[in-house]
């Protein structure tokens, strides 16, 4: 029979694994199911596994920085898109209406 794993060093794996579940379980020995479970019915678990989450989009931002300070545009220009919107920095999709609503509603009326 398996060796029993503890929900501490499953937590562990997922931080090692890059907060990868599929990776996490493999690892450990254990079901996507049982990690769900664990997830949702155990506090210390589920904060373990947030932690950890929180600790790689950290790592993540700090490389997307990095990179800003280098200068590469693509970096920016997404940095500006995510969290300069209120300063405008946002795509804008333009839509063009071929039908005036108006006049769609005249012509639905009955003639006199």
């Amino acid at each position: 029979m398996g060796q029993r794993v503890s929900k501490t060093r499953v937590a562990e794996l997922f931080a090692k694994k890059g907060c990868n579940i599929y990776a996490t379980c493999e690892a450990a020995g254990i079901s996507r199911r049982t990690f769900y479970n664990w997830l949702n019915r155990d506090k210390k678990f589920s904060q373990l596994i947030e932690d950890s989450q929180e600790a790689l989009l950290d790592a993540a931002e700090s490389k997307l920085i990095s990179k800003i300070n280098d200068g590469d545009t693509t970096s920016i220009i997404f940095f500006l898109k995510t969290k300069g919107k209120k300063r405008g920095y946002v795509e804008q999709i333009e839509q063009k209406v071929e039908v005036n609503p108006f006049l769609e509603l005249m012509k639905s009326l009955p003639d006199e």
